[in-house]
């Protein structure tokens, strides 16, 4: 049951991300799916390192949002750079 909510909230965090964020996005529903679950890696991450999460906590919804949009900034600058 656990995965399941994972992979539900990852995709309403990537679907989110993807509405912010401006341009042309990378695949379908479960490309959405990993931008949102790696966007709440990245959000744990971050908060670790500023100190707003203790071991063993994980990153809140607002925090993957964040880290969402994070990891589509550095897919549209690795684009352009390529482009």
């Amino acid at each position: 049951m656990h995965w399941l909510w994972v992979i539900l909230i990852g995709l309403i965090v990537g679907a989110l991300a993807k509405l912010i964020m401006p341009g042309k996005d990378p695949g379908g529903f479960i490309v959405t799916i990993l931008i949102g679950i790696g966007g709440s890696l990245v959000g744990t991450f971050v908060g670790r390192a500023l100190g707003w999460y203790r071991e063993g906590e994980s990153a809140g919804f607002i925090m993957s949002l964040i880290g969402a949009v994070i990891l589509l900034g550095i897919y549209h600058m690795m684009r352009r750079r390529t482009a």
